[in-house]
Formats: structure tokens, C-alpha cells, sequence
């Protein structure tokens, strides 16, 4: 069991770090204004969730607790991450015109 817990960690840090790589290009691309302020944060949450997935490998080390409060925070920045993402759309959407 903790092989398959350390091959999920492994694989949820490597499509984390392409992640990363992506918006990395990505933001050098966007211009500012509203899409290019809410891209720079979506940046750096993406950046907290890589440093909170390299944090379940050392899980094993870790008292109960303190792998709670980590997947606790992990979890609350993944919903703010979703809902950061919804507004981009809707707000990409009201750019181009329709919202009509």
C-alpha cells in the first residue's frame, strides 16, 4: 500500500510540475489587465499546490495531525483554485462578447 501511495505522489508531482511549466509560458504570453491578474494567481496557486504535493512525500514521517492540516489546506486551495478558474472563464467570456 505505501508503494501506491508513493507512485500517486510521484505522478500527481509530475503533472503538477508540467502544470507549471505550462502557465509558466503561458503567463509570458498574456497581457495584463483582469485575464493577466487573475492568470498571475491561478500561477501562484498552482506553485502552492506543487509545494503541497511535495509534501505527501514525506507523509510517512509526519505525525497524523500535521497530514491532515496539509491535506486540509490542499483541499481549501483546490476549491478556490475551481471557482478562480469559473470566474476567468465567465470573465474571458464577457471579453469576447458572449455573454449575451
Amino acid at each position: 500500500m505505501q508503494e501506491l501511495i508513493y507512485a500517486l505522489s510521484i505522478a500527481a508531482i509530475g503533472v503538477m510540475g508540467y502544470a507549471l511549466f505550462k502557465v509558466i509560458s503561458l503567463n509570458k504570453k498574456l497581457p495584463g489587465g483582469t485575464v493577466g491578474k487573475t492568470w498571475k494567481l491561478l500561477y501562484y496557486m498552482i506553485g502552492l499546490f506543487t509545494v503541497g504535493y511535495l509534501t505527501t512525500l514525506l507523509f510517512p514521517v509526519l505525525p497524523n495531525s500535521s497530514q491532515r492540516v496539509i491535506v486540509g489546506i490542499i483541499f481549501l486551495a483546490a476549491a478556490v483554485f475551481v471557482v478562480m478558474v469559473i470566474n476567468l472563464f465567465l470573465k474571458i467570456i464577457k471579453d469576447i462578447g458572449l455573454d449575451q
